[in-house]
């Protein structure tokens, strides 16, 4: 289970990871812009396809305020790459494997599911400001109207 508290003010974690384009991702490509850094807990569920598609209809918005968006899950990059055609997704899909990353932004905790316990991804969205400082943070993301929760804090 996760130890890491995150708060806001505090840098983010940088890290690396394989994209859904077949290339390597680093948090620090961004800095000049601020970053939606979504976990979600994977690929083509219906909680999960709900938000991906909620964040690319809301795109041309964060774009507006110079804010890119990306998601993270521990899904391989071939399924992040499958996922982002079959929905058109217009932003990066990362690949969190390991779990490395989630773990860095305190985001994997104890799931149940039929009786069997696991280490699952906790959906949790972060704003990360120009500089690579955390500016908001939702954890337990509950879908439905999470992008205006989002949207409405960059307009803060």
């Amino acid at each position: 289970m996760s130890v890491v508290s995150l708060k806001i003010g505090d840098k983010a974690p940088d890290f690396t990871l394989p994209s859904d384009e077949n290339r390597t991702v680093s948090l620090k490509d961004f800095r000049g812009k601020k970053v939606i850094l979504y976990f979600y807990p994977k690929d083509n569920t219906p909680g999960c396809t709900k938000e991906a598609c909620d964040f690319r209809d809301s795109e041309m918005h964060f774009k507006a305020k110079n804010t890119e968006i990306i998601g993270i899950s521990k899904d391989s990059a071939e399924k992040h790459s499958q996922f982002k055609n079959k929905y058109t997704l217009p932003f990066t899909l990362l690949s969190d494997i390991n779990g490395d990353v989630c773990e860095a932004y305190g985001i994997l905790n104890k799931k149940s599911l039929f009786g069997n316990t696991f280490l699952g991804i906790e959906r949790s969205t972060f704003l990360i400001d120009e500089n690579g400082i955390i500016q908001g943070i939702w954890r337990k993301v509950k879908v439905k109207e999470h992008i205006q929760k989002v949207l409405h804090e960059l307009d803060q």
